[in-house]
């Protein structure tokens, strides 16, 4: 399909429009990124959820963020919405003024509800992608790629599609200085040296079905912190994770080498310690794009929930440990089976971060342009 000219090189001000979770938000970077580089004088803002919303600060490309939980957004259909909180947007949107709208949107979703909200608030250009046609809801309706492309290259999709040469495909993120002193002291104030290797442990995801089996995380804590020769660990994760993952709140503290800071850092202090970190061991989550836009070595344990070429890390060396199953993508929030697909030993676990620790401190001394350690089993 042919190139769509974006025929307004002159847009004062842009809303793009990324409501879903954290990790989305990250995968915007390197849109964020040539959108401000084709357009240096525009005033860009991200209409972001709440959750989205926390990862702004360390996007230096948007001026502007409105934070939103809309109902096409809902997990839960019994949330509480009315016509009315959609006006209130429309009526926010229109105060904004806006020459036009890119609606990101993942391979699930439909652009057409913000379109919607977009059109009402009489922004007259409305740039989304999707399999259906929508009428006149967006003015420059773009077919996507397959579901399988990378969530991050959908994005940079939209931006292909009318003309807007792309600035880098990697994810970015820009800590303040100020944040990352802010996370250096909690990590010196709970006997963590942040200028010295340590290894991260996040067991938190989104839903149950992407979670690796929390006594199985624990496990892996333990036997990483008896080998007193390599980094101590600490494990992080949002305060929904200290409610649902109770097993990881009775890690056994080996001579002092696990460090729990689960429940007790902001967005920004959790990527500013991500930042500062040997290697991250995570589910399919927020961390994982972090420690990718960070260029962390990873070991993701990684769910039959979607594909792996989805949602991987695209510039961090990665250890993916997964099991094929039958019934892989679901996208099921809980596993109506046993997570099959996540049945992985601890002790496989370990072996992988030791084999990449040392892989990675082998390439060290070694140009950019080293042999990928992305593996999977």
């Amino acid at each position: 399909m042919p190139n769509i000219t974006l025929d307004h090189p002159d847009l004062k001000r842009i809303l793009v429009i990324r409501l879903d979770n954290i990790g989305d938000v990250v995968l915007t970077s390197p849109f964020l990124r040539a959108l401000r580089k084709a357009y240096p004088s525009s005033r860009i803002t991200l209409l972001a959820s709440p959750a989205g919303a926390q990862v702004v600060p360390m996007l230096p490309w948007v001026d502007d963020c409105i934070s939103w939980r809309p109902v096409w957004q809902e997990v839960n259909s019994q949330s509480i919405h009315t016509p009315s909180m959609d006006d209130e947007l429309v009526s926010l949107l229109k105060f904004g003024h806006f020459s036009a709208a890119f609606i990101l949107t993942s391979f699930a979703q439909s652009p057409y509800p913000p379109a919607s909200i977009a059109f009402r608030a009489d922004i007259p250009i409305r740039i989304g992608q999707s399999k259906e046609f929508g009428g006149g809801l967006l003015t420059q309706w773009i077919r996507p790629l397959p579901d399988h492309i990378h969530q991050a290259e959908r994005n940079l999709h939209l931006l292909d599609e009318v003309g807007i040469p792309r600035h880098g495909s990697h994810l970015e993120l820009k800590i303040q200085p100020h944040a990352q002193s802010t996370a250096d002291q909690l990590l010196a104030q709970n006997g963590v040296d942040p200028r010295r290797p340590f290894i991260i442990l996040v067991p938190g995801a989104s839903c149950d079905a992407r979670r690796y089996d929390p006594e199985r995380f624990t496990q892996t804590a333990e036997l990483l912190a008896e080998d007193e020769s390599g980094p101590p660990v600490v494990i992080l994760g949002s305060q929904k994770d200290v409610d649902v993952l109770k097993p990881i709140r009775q890690v056994k503290n080996h001579k002092g080498r696990i460090f729990t800071l689960m429940g007790r850092t902001s967005v920004l202090e959790f990527a500013g310690i991500i930042r500062r970190s040997k290697l991250v061991i995570c589910n399919n989550s927020s961390a994982l794009h972090f420690a990718d836009a960070f260029q962390i070595p990873q070991v993701i344990l990684y769910s039959g929930t979607e594909y792996i070429e989805q949602w991987a890390p695209r510039a961090s060396e990665a250890a993916i440990l997964y099991r094929p199953v039958a019934c892989s993508p679901c996208y099921r929030f809980q596993c109506p089976y046993h997570k099959q697909c996540l049945d992985i030993q601890p002790v496989e676990v370990v072996t992988r971060v030791h084999e990449l620790l040392q892989a990675t401190e082998e390439l060290a001394d070694q140009p950019p342009a080293a042999v990928s350690l992305r593996t999977s089993g």
